[in-house]
């Protein structure tokens, strides 16, 4: 089974970080390929929505290279506001699961409610919408920026860890969540240190969404094509299908999309 990660971000180290922390929770069976764009076919870090539609042709890039080189038997996108879900499900009939999407319902089945810790606060609003998107509002207790970037989180020794640790026990101590989400794929190093400190479970989306993309793998659930999750239309000509149904809009110097999406990847068989 191949498992495909895609970090909408450009940072290797991260992906690297990401990709190690989906392999200790693969099967022995799983290959898992952490792949991520090339500088200046995605954003250096998913902080704002401008960074988020980015992020979402990135994962479509990453899914269409992927594709033509035969596929993969399911989808991870690592990137806590799950950008390009749901284009990224019009385009495959395998699963396709997000680290949020994966999180909120691990935490919501460890414990009754749940706090979620993350990475910058104006990062919120898009939390709370995946909250009632996933049907998990009434189960989330709590929701924190810890106030550490995104690529603050590319070194495992830096003092993010205590801010982190600061406002999960906050959600744990004061709002009594159960569990804890931790809102950033980079963050995904962090988890068992964190549980230590704090007696409860802590759920890494990464970790949870490999584990759910290989179960449905297994259990030979994909993705419902009867309707909305249905492939793109082609329309005639097809100048507006660009980015989904062709190579990008040309412009000078810039690399093709199948350029960008391999030029960055990193498979392992475990």
């Amino acid at each position: 089974m191949r498992i495909t990660l895609i970090n909408p971000n450009t940072s290797r180290a991260m992906t690297d970080k990401i990709g190690r922390a989906a392999r200790e929770v693969a099967g022995p069976d799983v290959e898992i390929a952490a792949v991520c764009p090339a500088a200046g076919r995605g954003p250096s870090a998913v902080e704002s929505h401008v960074d988020e539609a980015y992020a979402s042709v990135a994962v479509i890039e990453a899914i269409r290279a992927d594709l033509a080189r035969g596929g993969s038997d399911g989808y991870v996108i690592a990137c806590f506001g799950d950008p390009g879900l749901d284009a990224a499900r019009e385009l495959v009939d395998v699963p396709v699961v997000g680290i949020a999407e994966a999180a909120m319902h691990v935490a919501a089945l460890a414990g009754r409610s749940f706090g979620i810790v993350t990475t910058l606060s104006r990062t919120l609003g898009r939390a709370r919408d995946l909250l009632a998107r996933y049907g998990a509002e009434r189960a989330c207790v709590a929701a924190y920026g810890s106030g550490v970037a995104v690529l603050d989180l590319e070194d495992s020794g830096s003092a993010a860890f205590a801010e982190i640790l600061g406002w999960c026990e906050r959600a744990v101590d004061a709002d009594g969540a159960d569990t804890i989400v931790l809102g950033c794929a980079g963050m995904a190093d962090l988890c068992h240190r964190l549980e230590a400190r704090l007696g409860v479970p802590v759920v890494d989306g990464v970790a949870a969404a490999v584990g759910l993309v290989t179960a449905m793998a297994r259990m030979g659930v994909g993705v419902s094509k009867r309707d909305e999750y249905a492939a793109p239309p082609r329309r005639r000509g097809g100048g507006d299908d660009a980015l989904v149904l062709g190579a990008p809009p040309s412009a000078p110097d810039v690399p093709t999309s199948e350029t960008a999406a391999t030029s960055d990847v990193d498979s392992v068989r475990t």
